[in-house]
């Protein structure tokens, strides 16, 4: 009897495992061929957006803007249709792979891959914010140096360079706020240096032009009681 119920048990325990294999069978079969499928749509929607940026000449926009040196000291090479492209491509991979982690029951999985889905916006806004910083940077570097020199003042390219950084680093804080990254911190680094900046402008102005400002108080007081 005792055979007879250990026989019983260890065939039900194999039904089991092969009844539960069986169910998974299909699943599987099913997650591979939606994975697969994903991976053929997720290719030709991203050669397509690729072309679609090659047309409208996106890398040769972008190198008007002047980016092309600052890609080529990072050693990079300008190719923004081809990051687009690569990012439709991975978006869409990642959508097939939640959809086949969900058939499978890796729940686990899906959670993570529906937070990198939600993440990925972030990173084309920060690469965004980025692009547009140095653009804006290069701009206003030309048109502080320009209108430096047409006044006839010293130190025009060392005040365009300090615009140039001041714009950057800006856009970098930017970034890294939109990517999640340390918010805290950084709207404390932003804030304080703010500060800094009032600071050390009141210093300046209280030490090194106290007696311009004298002279200008006392114009106006002589204006006002004049009149």
């Amino acid at each position: 009897m005792v055979v007879q119920s250990w026989t019983d048990v260890v065939v039900g325990s194999l039904q089991d495992l092969w009844a539960g294999f069986a169910r998974f069978v299909p699943n599987l079969v099913g997650a591979l061929v939606i994975f697969i499928v994903g991976l053929i749509v997720a290719t030709g929607l991203g050669t397509l957006v690729e072309k679609v940026f090659e047309a409208v000449k996106l890398d040769a926009f972008l190198a008007r803007l002047g980016l092309v040196p600052y890609f080529e000291r990072a050693g990079l090479k300008l190719r923004g249709a081809h990051f687009f492209g690569k990012l439709v491509y991975w978006f869409i991979v990642i959508a097939f792979l939640l959809a086949t982690s969900d058939i499978l029951g890796l729940f686990a999985l899906s959670a993570f891959l529906r937070d990198i889905l939600a993440y990925l916006p972030n990173v084309v806004a920060a690469v965004l914010i980025m692009l547009a910083a140095v653009v804006v940077a290069n701009f206003l570097k030309k048109l502080v140096t320009a209108s430096v020199l047409s006044a006839k003042l010293h130190a025009a390219h060392f005040l365009g360079t300090l615009t140039w950084w001041s714009v950057v680093i800006f856009g970098l804080l930017s970034a890294l706020v939109q990517l999640n990254i340390a918010t805290s911190i950084i709207n404390s680094v932003i804030t304080g240096f703010i500060a800094m900046l009032a600071l050390a402008g009141g210093l300046a102005f209280g030490l090194g032009g106290r007696d311009y400002a004298s002279h200008l108080i006392g114009k106006l007081r002589d204006h006002t009681e004049a009149r």
